[in-house]
């Protein structure tokens, strides 16, 4: 019953996520100075995927980790 609980919140906070602005800014006035806002998008775009990759990586790892103690 509690994992079923932990699921359905991890769908919930997944389904229901902000907007985040990942730039520094210094980042955000030196690519914004130059008038292209696509590649200032593209930027933090870039900034938040590579940000959530090592999350990714260490959830990946710890649920190896309980399906082995599991067993």
């Amino acid at each position: 019953m509690y994992i079923k609980k932990i699921v359905f919140l991890v769908l919930l906070s997944l389904f229901f996520t902000t907007p985040s602005v990942a730039q520094c800014a210094m980042c955000r006035a030196a690519v914004e100075s130059e008038g292209n806002g696509v590649k200032a998008e593209a930027i933090n775009d870039g900034i938040v995927y590579l940000m959530v990759i090592p999350y990714v990586l260490v959830a990946g790892i710890g649920f190896a980790v309980y399906k082995m103690k599991k067993k």
